[in-house]
């Protein structure tokens, strides 16, 4: 298994994703060797996680949440910072050694940023090799975006054994982008586990929206990065009408990314910036805290492959708003829906949550529901299922 991190050294979904996929896999009658850029303890006891070094460096940290923080110490004692290309770059070269020395049957790998090391691993072994698309590049980047990982996705995926996608909506993608047959991408819906999720304590880290919510104040809140393909600038322009209507609502925005400072001023130019509160990248309890302190979470996409967060919303307590674009919302049914270009009726259905607690408890009762029923076993036994299908077809 080729995967680019885990956590808690992850920055988002795809790290998880790849956890609770391997915990349920490791239930099967299959050893994982899950393989990482980087040096770390994850406390993982279900699987072996392997770091690829480069040669001539002995090691490789992982120094904060981006995917381009990785720093290199040299074994003449130098370090280096490596941008994000030329990282994957060095993994590859890194797996290619490692697989000469490893006994395995199978390449299962994670998104662009593994899908050279996977093309390597099947030059040197000839295994199969299948690749999890989470997101494609046209979703990253709101467009066709970066030639290079346009390019090694095509590569990659043309000449794959199988690709997995975790939603319709991202096996259209691929088959619109790379004219892929649909008949080689099978999708798997990413799910999860209600038992893992930390419960929460008495005492909610947001103060000040606790003070707020006693004075009569609602609140509505996204967590994720702040990047074109989250569809942020649309909430903010919903919240501006919500606000018309409900002036005692308050938006929690909470993460990090490149449009933080758009983000930040296109609420003051909006003249809603008293309402809107940026936290930056949470973890634990401040990341828990967030859903709990919401009356509604809103997850307002313009491409999502799936989405893990209104799912964690749920399991927190909050009644959850996605986009029609999105992945979750194929199999999330007790869920508010909306286009997201349609700011109007965004702004409808938010104002509609938070002036009326009666909808709010009952959208969240019923999506709890459906929330107690997942888990990651049917994704695991659809895996299962490939591997021992081109394992027999290799034989």
């Amino acid at each position: 298994m080729l995967g680019w991190e885990l956590p808690p050294h992850n920055s988002g979904g795809l790290g998880i994703a790849c956890y609770q996929l391997c915990k349920s896999l490791s239930k099967k009658d299959l050893d994982i060797e899950f393989v990482v850029p980087y040096k770390a303890d994850h406390g993982i006891d279900f699987m072996n996680i392997t770091a690829a070094h480069p040669q001539g460096v002995s090691e490789v940290i992982r120094s904060g949440i981006a995917y381009d923080s990785y720093r290199y110490i040299l074994e003449d004692g130098s370090e280096e910072y490596l941008d994000i290309y030329a990282q994957a770059q060095l993994y590859e070269h890194a797996v290619a050694k490692l697989v000469e020395e490893t006994e395995f049957d199978i390449v299962h790998a994670h998104d662009w940023l593994t899908f050279r090391a996977a093309l390597r691993a099947k030059e040197v072994k000839g295994c199969p090799i299948i690749l999890h698309v989470h997101s494609v590049e046209s979703d990253r980047a709101g467009g066709r975006g970066n030639p290079l990982v346009h390019e090694i996705e095509d590569l990659a995926m043309h000449a794959a054994d199988k690709i997995i996608a975790v939603s319709e909506h991202t096996k259209r993608v691929i088959h619109r982008e790379y004219h892929i047959p649909l008949s080689k991408i099978d999708v798997v819906h990413n799910s999860i586990e209600p038992g893992d999720l930390v419960p929460l304590d008495a005492n909610n880290s947001y103060r000040y929206l606790e003070a707020m919510k006693a004075l009569g104040y609602r609140v509505v809140v996204n967590i994720g990065r702040l990047t074109v393909q989250k569809g942020l600038p649309n909430l903010l322009r919903a919240m501006t009408e919500v606000i018309k209507r409900q002036p005692k609502t308050m938006l929690l925005i909470v993460g990090s990314g490149e449009q933080y400072y758009e983000l930040l001023t296109l609420a003051a130019e909006l003249g809603i910036g008293q309402n809107v509160l940026f936290t930056d990248f949470q973890r634990g309890k401040k990341w828990r805290d967030a859903y709990a302190i919401a009356d509604l979470f809103v997850m307002p996409s313009v491409s999502e492959p799936f989405g893990l967060t209104p799912l964690e919303a749920i399991g927190y307590g909050t009644p959850t708003l996605v986009t029609h674009q999105s992945g979750v919302s194929e199999i999330l049914t007790n869920c508010l829906k909306v286009d997201f270009w349609d700011i109007d009726e965004m702004a409808n259905q938010i104002s509609a949550v938070v002036s009326s607690d009666a909808l709010r408890d009952t959208l969240h009762a019923n999506s709890y529901k459906e929330y107690e029923r997942m888990s990651w076993d049917s994704a695991s036994h659809k895996i299962e299922q490939l591997y021992k299908h081109h394992l027999a077809v290799a034989v």
